[in-house]
């Protein structure tokens, strides 16, 4: 995704937002990128850019601009994402990991407004969070605060994070997609087949995406999955409060889209869970930049880096 947006005091006009599809390639991506901002600046009329964000999942070398092979970027190979843009436009860009720069914009913009703790799970292919601890972003000894998708919350499950029963794989989508096969299968060998899956040559095509779809027609595996992810990601959040003691935790990704399944199971493990008085002082809710927040997380780490302090409120805001 290239997004380009203007400001003019508090006022903030999205200019432009392209989706692009990801190539493995490196060089070839990348080309495609700086093309595409370099085609969006032009239409703006050309102005000089004050700054340019790059999010990306982890692993990351953000001081040295290097993307580390995430997980769905496997050939990108400690590859330097910033000095293409910086030799085209003049301007050398900031890199930050997904859920720090989403942290970041939910802070400033949505959901975080007003929290001094505030901490942002990602939600999404992967598991991940971003920890604003008394209005400062916490990166840790080596940037890699917030992994907590490598917890284990049992001793078995589905993988994710390279590990299975990691939080990750419970409640993140790819991990989601697993559990998913594995109740598909167990439904089909009880004899009562699943809407997740016809028969067992499918199970291999059971994504996250599509056990919401059959639950939303009432599938009984389907709504027993997602009332079990909502139980995970209420004792994985327990920890977390029970830890930081935030003033709110941010759900993105799957979380605004399941809430309805999701959010009874999860607060029925927290009351167990989570010490009372902790509980009691944080709220929790879905992100409120939405599909949105790509746009808004690269607007976040172009504007402030690592100080959120320095965000500034935007009002009103504006959408092409």
């Amino acid at each position: 995704m290239v997004a380009t947006a203007a400001l003019d005091g508090s006022e903030l006009t999205w200019l432009e937002t392209s989706t692009l599809p990801t190539l493995q390639a490196p060089a070839e991506m990348l080309t495609e990128l700086t093309g595409e901002l370099a085609a969006q600046v032009k239409e703006a009329g050309s102005p000089a850019l004050d700054g340019i964000g790059i999010v990306c999942g982890s692993p990351l070398d953000e001081p040295g601009g290097l993307v580390l092979a995430p997980p769905n970027l496997p050939a990108w190979q400690a590859v330097d994402v910033v000095t293409p843009f910086a030799d085209r436009f003049g301007v050398r860009p900031r890199l930050m990991n997904d859920a720090n720069a989403g942290a970041l914009a939910e802070w400033a913009w949505g959901s975080g407004r007003g929290a001094g703790t505030c901490v942002f799970l990602t939600l999404g292919t992967g598991l991940g969070a971003g920890l604003i601890i008394n209005g400062r972003l916490h990166r840790g000894a080596r940037g890699l605060a917030g992994e907590i998708g490598h917890w284990r919350l049992a001793g078995d499950g589905p993988l994710g994070y390279g590990k299975a029963g990691s939080f990750e794989g419970f409640c993140a989508g790819s991990g989601i997609g697993r559990w998913a096969q594995t109740i598909a299968v167990s439904a089909l060998e009880q004899g009562r087949p699943s809407a997740m899956a016809a028969g067992l040559d499918a199970i291999g095509e059971i994504t996250a995406e599509a056990a919401g779809r059959a639950a939303d027609g009432g599938d009984g595996p389907a709504l027993e999955l997602w009332t079990q992810v909502g139980r995970k990601l209420g004792a994985g959040l327990a920890l977390l409060i029970d830890v930081l003691n935030p003033d709110a935790i941010v759900l993105g990704g799957i979380y605004p889209r399941q809430r309805h399944r999701l959010e009874a199971p999860m607060r029925e493990v927290l009351a167990r869970e989570a010490l009372p008085e902790a509980l009691a002082a944080c709220r929790i809710e879905p992100a409120a930049l939405g599909e949105r927040i790509g746009e808004w997380s690269g607007l976040a780490v172009a504007m402030a880096g690592e100080r959120p302090e320095q965000l500034p409120e935007l009002r009103p805001v504006t959408a092409k």
